[in-house]
């Protein structure tokens, strides 16, 4: 996540081979760009487990 940064609410995957991937935080859906599978497993998961901390997080970086 970055501090003011664009809407929609989302989250940025960074993959150890330099791809990345933004996912919407309302849906948990990618949004733009693309990382392998099990990157993007693993990340939902854990998202999907800490929405809330996410979404707080989101609120204060982008006021």
């Amino acid at each position: 996540m970055y501090a003011g940064n664009h809407n929609p609410p989302h989250f940025h995957v960074l993959a150890n081979d330099g791809s990345e991937a933004l996912v919407d935080l309302a849906s948990l859906l990618v949004i733009d760009g693309s990382v392998r599978p099990a990157v993007l497993k693993e990340a939902l998961a854990w998202a999907g487990q800490n929405v809330a901390l996410l979404t707080t997080k989101w609120k204060e970086l982008n006021r």
